[in-house]
């Protein structure tokens, strides 16, 4: 306990320090939000990949689809890397932060209100923004609290306080420097703690081979496998459908997340763009790739402490299970791990919803005038109301974990994906087509949370759903709503073809005749 104790009060001491060496650097509301759009490569991707993997991948979805998909459940962390980092990175990094900077907007909503030439659009997806970023919160305080329990002890309600309240000192103070510069500290920590607890894991079963076997040897009990042996260890698990939806969701999520795209907007610039898309994607093969191959293990683990009073599973108790047989010191490299990655999260999710509220609805809309430091003092005010919403929330969760993050990804997802990245590249978006993705992806994550209205029967794959929705609504609505002016777009349009010098290295130049 003493170990874990030090090793916990050190790394509050580093991240509150943080706070108070990057406060000089958030005094303007472009400081505060965006950190002057001065980001570094390797600042930006450890800033993105943090915000990307939580307490919510880790305790939450490692344990509940390691648990349904076995190791196939490896392929979620290799579509996260992938699509959800790399490809992110390619088809949305260089656009967005172009796009953004001409069009001087802050946060996802702001974009859409200067990209469409719509102020009530900006109002609306700030609504949406905030109302479905809470359940989100709330999933990461609850799985984060839900180890210290384990490890610690101590009450899940006093674990929610104190991480909140940690959060909520070094953001207000430093506001996205403090959080960028927190992320690489974290990230380091996160990389070395998930290598260090697989190899513990596996070790502890006899090693790799030893532990593959034991898998294979586990009947599998979804009904489409007939209670077949070796599904937990097939090359697409028990249920490659379902296993796909989490993929989708998981991956092409992270390009329609507030809290994501916006960090694209502060990177410095094209050499930053391109050094970013190789950590990024490293990062994410190493943490989610890892996370998801140690569930993957689960069933192996199969004691009493992982059912709930009914005989049911519970999900969220599995990965604790998994870690309660580690050594101390490899138990203090988790909770680090965890907490590392779960604060980085909170502190991107709290910026970004209370930037949002402050910048797009009570900026011009309630109060008419507020100058630079109102309204940094303003978000500050914001980040705890929103941070002690969603500990109320947490406090009593009305799902595990997995389901919360769901609901929270499919509706922000479903509504802003397809607005978002058809507006980086088609001239043809209507303000029509944006209405209709706000609605549906909103309504299709709704409806599905009430059983009279339920039509998928997973949040997971319900808010795949609306991701895909949205993508072919956009462009059909499009097609037969009124087009926008077209001076307009060809102004917006037109931040792409400024002209800059650059040095050969970076771009080849035309053949000399």
């Amino acid at each position: 306990m003493v170990i874990k104790v030090i090793m916990l009060v050190l790394f509050f001491a580093v991240m509150t320090g943080v706070g108070l060496y990057s406060r000089k650097s958030a005094k303007s509301v472009n400081d505060f939000v965006l950190g002057g759009r001065k980001v570094g490569p390797w600042l930006t991707a450890f800033a993105y990949g943090t915000s990307y993997f939580s307490a919510v991948v880790f305790v939450g979805y490692a344990g509940q689809f390691g648990y349904k998909y076995g190791m196939a459940a490896t392929w979620i962390g290799i579509g996260n890397a992938f699509i959800g980092s790399l490809m992110a990175w390619v088809v949305l990094g260089r656009r967005t932060r172009i796009m953004t900077k001409y069009l001087e907007a802050k946060t996802m909503p702001d974009y859409f209100g200067k990209r469409y030439k719509s102020p009530s659009m900006r109002i609306a997806a700030a609504i949406i923004s905030f109302v479905f970023l809470i359940p989100y919160t709330s999933s990461v305080y609850n799985g984060l609290s839900r180890l210290f329990e384990m490890a610690f002890n101590v009450p899940y309600t006093v674990c929610l306080i104190v991480m909140a309240a940690l959060t909520c000192v070094y953001v207000i103070l430093g506001g996205y420097m403090a959080t960028a510069i927190n992320d690489f500290i974290q990230g380091i920590i996160m990389v070395i703690g998930i290598c260090a607890v697989i190899v513990s894991i596996l070790n502890g079963q006899g090693g790799f081979y030893n532990a593959v076997i034991k898998l294979a040897e586990i009947p599998s009990d979804i009904p489409v496998t007939q209670g077949q042996q070796g599904a937990f260890t097939a090359f697409f698990g028990p249920d490659p459908v379902n296993l796909l939806g989490v993929v989708i969701l998981t991956s092409l999520g992270t390009w329609g997340l507030p809290q994501m795209v916006q960090k694209f907007y502060a990177i410095r610039d094209e050499k930053a763009v391109q050094t970013g898309t190789v950590i990024s994607t490293v990062f994410a093969v190493i943490v989610a790739g890892g996370c998801y191959f140690l569930g993957g293990f689960g069933r192996l683990f199969d004691t009493p402490a992982i059912y709930k009073a009914d005989g049911s599973v519970a999900y969220d108790a599995i990965i604790p299970s998994m870690l309660s047989t580690l050594p101390d010191m490899l138990i203090g490299i988790v909770i680090m791990l965890v907490l590392s990655a779960s604060m980085s999260t909170l502190a991107s999710l709290v910026l970004t919803s209370s930037s949002t509220l402050t910048l797009d609805l009570i900026k011009k809309n309630i109060v008419k005038e507020m100058d630079e430091k109102k309204q940094v003092v303003v978000m500050r005010i914001f980040l705890v109301v929103f941070i002690v919403v969603s500990v109320a929330m947490a406090i009593k969760p009305p799902t595990f974990i997995a389901q919360l993050m769901g609901i929270s990804w499919g509706a922000l997802a479903g509504a802003f994906l397809a607005p978002f990245l058809y507006g980086l590249y088609w001239k043809k978006v209507t303000r029509g087509a944006v209405w209709a993705s706000f609605i549906s992806g909103v309504l299709i994550t709704v409806l599905n949370m009430f059983p009279a209205t339920k039509f998928i029967q997973s949040p997971i794959n319900a808010g795949a759903a609306a991701m895909i929705a949205g993508l072919v609504i956009v462009p059909v609505v499009s097609l037969f709503t009124p087009k926008m002016d077209e001076k307009d777009v060809e102004n917006v349009f037109k931040c792409y073809d400024e002209k800059h010098m650059v040095e050969q290295k970076y771009a080849l130049s035309e053949d000399e005749k």
